[in-house]
């Protein structure tokens, strides 16, 4: 397992990946992307199109299953705010500053072994 600072080298990984599932796992979200998972423990927010959403207000895990099939091709990571995927004009964001976050960890990044299979090991956190 790997802390980031300030390096979105991990976030390349998700690049060309199309978004395969969006899951509500108690008290996180998770973007799979057929083996990668970026999983949101802060409360993500995002735009689609021109509709802003934050989650977990009313409507924003209908607006965020609109990912689904989505392909990643850009990110922004500023360690002190947020990190960030793109899709076109589209964007997911987590929140990473201290008050967002309801622990040490705001957003994990689990990556893929040789197969391409998603592997525990291969982990980034912010």
């Amino acid at each position: 397992m790997e802390t980031v600072d300030n390096s979105g080298a991990p976030l390349r990984l998700l690049l060309g990946r199309e978004v395969s599932d969006v899951c509500f796992v108690r008290d996180y979200v998770e973007l799979h992307f057929d083996g990668p998972v970026l999983r949101a423990l802060s409360d993500p927010f995002g735009l689609y199109g021109c509709l802003g959403w934050r989650f977990p207000a009313r409507g924003a895990p209908a607006i965020m299953r609109y990912y689904v099939g989505k392909t990643v091709d850009g990110y922004e990571l500023d360690p002190d705010w947020m990190l960030a995927v793109d899709f076109g004009e589209h964007r997911f964001a987590i929140p990473l500053d201290r008050a967002s976050r309801v622990g040490p960890e705001a957003a994990h990044l689990i990556g893929v072994d040789e197969r391409g299979q998603t592997d525990a090991t291969a982990m980034w956190v912010w």
